[in-house]
């Protein structure tokens, strides 16, 4: 081997050891920052929120566990809120709502303490929760917690055992990045505290039910692939005006959609997308959506 080479060799052998070893430290760093703050106790006062027997407030929290609230989703607590499915996101981690009827989990929360959970991230035990959308919905009035809170105390009893829930390296990379909220609490106590109108069929309450939508399909709504997922997860859609997204919807397509899981084209959705929840959105939630989605500008595919 001539000298030379011998020396560029050398010389990119140790330009890539040093880029390994920075990136092993901040894989490091984000990792103890990630566990550091998972074990952090918060000091969050238990909310003055009791749950009432008034049939009316029942019903709004059981259409709110199976809506916006996402607590019956099938990657959530399941539809009968004994426990989700797992869902295994590869190196990311894998979760698995657990069972939140009487028969579980709920038998130990107080009425304060699972409001406080639903509003902020924190649980029985002051500590953060994973993976919980909480930051979908914590927007929600007293009055509407109040109400799901009511619905899950009626909910019949289930002695089904708990999935569990692991986190990868990776998942706590992304975490501390904030492009893949495991650590809730952290995650929620960042975000405005705001609430939303009283329920209206316009952009202004749709631009707090689109928070819905921006797990998956990012902040712009312009989808492209999650971070970190394998590619098994499928690829969330375009859902802004744009060429590439929804832009010859109607109204009325895009709730056929929602309630079907069917596209303009006959296409149907993948089974990730939510429908076992969105087909449970009322009127005026609908037209509040559209109206919050029709405002934002559209953008192309893969902005996220």
């Amino acid at each position: 081997m001539k000298p030379l080479l011998k020396k560029v060799l050398i010389g990119v052998g140790a330009t890539l050891g040093v880029l390994a070893l920075g990136f092993g430290a901040y894989v490091l760093i984000l990792t103890r920052a990630f566990d550091a703050s998972m074990a952090k106790v918060y000091s969050t006062p238990l909310p003055a929120i009791k749950r009432s027997t008034d049939p009316e407030v029942i019903a709004r929290g059981e259409h709110l566990s199976h809506s916006i609230g996402g607590c019956a989703g099938h990657d959530c607590h399941g539809k009968d809120l004994a426990g989700g499915r797992v869902v295994d996101v590869g190196p990311v981690g894998s979760f698995a709502g657990p069972n939140i009827t009487e028969g579980g989990l709920l038998a130990v929360y107080s009425d304060a303490e699972l409001a406080r959970l639903l509003k902020t991230g924190v649980k029985k035990d002051n500590r953060s929760i994973r993976f919980m959308p909480v930051q979908d919905f914590y927007w929600l009035p007293d009055s509407d917690i109040a109400a799901i809170v009511s619905y899950l105390r009626t909910v019949k009893p289930s002695n089904k055992p708990n999935g569990t829930t692991s986190i990868g390296t990776l998942g706590k990379v992304l975490d501390r990045r904030d492009e893949f909220p495991w650590d809730v609490a952290r995650f929620v106590e960042g975000k405005p505290k705001d609430t939303a109108p009283p329920p209206a069929p316009t952009k202004a309450y749709g631009e707090f039910v689109v928070r819905l939508c921006t797990g998956c399909h990012g902040e712009t709504l312009a989808g492209g692939p999650i971070p970190g997922a394998p590619p098994s997860l499928p690829v969330p859609l375009n859902i802004t005006l744009h060429e590439t997204g929804i832009k010859s919807y109607t109204y009325d397509d895009f709730v056929k959609v929602l309630k079907t899981g069917v596209r303009k084209n006959g296409q149907k959705l993948d089974p990730f997308m939510a429908v076992d929840l969105t087909q449970n959105l009322d009127e005026i939630e609908l037209q509040a959506l559209w109206a919050a989605i029709s405002a934002r500008p559209p953008k192309a595919f893969g902005g996220r």
